[in-house]
């Protein structure tokens, strides 16, 4: 299993929010750079990153800080918030970015995400997977939906996708530990047939090992490292050791 520190972009800076709530964003990191850079001193291989403001606009705002990630440093980037076209994905992906995540557009597009991964690879592309009461939510959490979480996903499986973020929002930056029901319905349902990436709530070593003994592909981990609750280093450890 992989382990994606991750770092959230608002106005140019290193944030957490609540429940995906915007009026409780909290600067966590001074420096993005600074930041990444200790993801990959201490062992990380990916990092997830999210324009915030790219979300709530339906369009990329801070994708300068994402190229200048995967410029300057050996991490493979996962970006997703505010992609809704073809060409924003290819300008991420010939800039150095490894992969994109594709949220909203799941739902309210899913040509263009069928599109995406026929043209760019379906290694090159996630569908974000945001569940509330188990719909799903778009347009930076603020719209919900009455589409079921894993009949999405079944649809986006169908089309190519093979790589899935799942994220409970009550759950997400509150450190509550993850979701292991909607975790572990969505694994029989799709009979470990895709990858399953698990964010949102994670707060201790302990919810690594729940997540590896799953047998998800991987685990995003933000606010536990910031808060000190989760250290990065030793996730990795207990994420890559052989089963």
């Amino acid at each position: 299993m992989i382990i994606l520190p991750a770092i959230d972009i608002k106005d140019g800076k290193c944030v957490r929010l609540f429940k995906g709530d915007f009026s409780t964003v909290e600067q966590v990191a001074a420096d993005y750079m600074e930041t990444a850079k200790g993801f990959e001193a201490a062992g990380a291989s990916w990092i997830h990153m999210v324009d915030l403001d790219g979300a709530k606009e339906g369009k990329p705002v801070n994708q300068k800080i994402y190229q200048d990630v995967a410029a300057k440093t050996n991490l493979k980037v996962e970006v997703g918030g505010g992609i809704r076209s073809l060409e924003t994905i290819e300008q991420y992906l010939q800039s150095g970015v490894e992969r994109v995540i594709l949220g909203s557009a799941a739902l309210k597009a899913p040509q263009l995400v069928k599109d995406s991964v026929e043209k760019f690879g379906s290694q090159h592309v996630a569908v974000g997977i945001d569940a509330k009461n188990g719909l799903v939510a778009t347009e930076g959490w603020l719209e919900e939906s009455d589409v079921d979480y894993i009949t999405l996903t079944k649809e986006m499986m169908a089309v190519g996708v093979q790589y899935f973020i799942v994220t409970d929002i009550s759950r997400d930056g509150t450190l509550s530990g993850v979701n292991m029901n909607l975790l572990s319905e969505l694994v029989r349902a799709t009979e470990g047939k895709c990858n399953i990436i698990a964010s949102g709530g994670v707060h201790s070593i302990e919810d690594i090992r729940k997540c590896k003994e799953l047998g998800l592909y991987g685990t995003i981990c933000g606010k536990s490292i910031y808060k000190g609750t989760l250290d990065l280093k030793e996730a990795i450890e207990l994420a890559e050791e052989v089963k």
